[in-house]
């Protein structure tokens, strides 16, 4: 059975240098979430394109530790994002195998949202083991 998962989180990014003589760019992310899902995150993000142009893209993995469904542990998020002609796609899920404890098993995926006063909301669509 499928449950969901809304609330919101705060974002801090961090320039971490960069790789292969320049072209991709490294970032520390750390992740706060609210709501539903009630944890932090630690992660890192790559990135190459022109983003003020409105063409990039980017990878990303973070380890989130918190609980959700009445359970705790620990699950990693992957990402995969585009923009192309300033219009954004985001692909952004539970990695298969990454949960520990009692989240031991999560599968889903996250749709992010944010708002006009920069606000940033998630929704996540879960599956835990019985």
């Amino acid at each position: 059975m499928t449950s969901t998962a809304k609330g919101t989180f705060d974002v801090e990014m961090v320039p971490a240098g960069s790789e292969m003589d320049g072209a991709v760019s490294r970032f520390e992310l750390t992740k706060h979430f609210h709501g539903d899902l009630e944890g932090s995150g630690v992660g890192i993000m790559f990135s190459s394109g022109e983003p003020q142009a409105g063409t990039a893209g980017y990878v990303a993995i973070e380890v989130v530790t918190g609980g959700v469904g009445g359970r705790t542990g620990t699950f990693a998020l992957q990402q995969f994002g585009t923009m192309y002609g300033g219009v954004q796609r985001l692909h952004y899920e539970i990695v298969p195998g990454s949960g520990s404890g009692e989240l031991a098993g999560i599968t889903g995926t996250v749709s992010l949202t944010i708002d006009g006063d920069g606000s940033h909301h998630y929704e996540l669509d879960y599956q835990l083991p019985t």
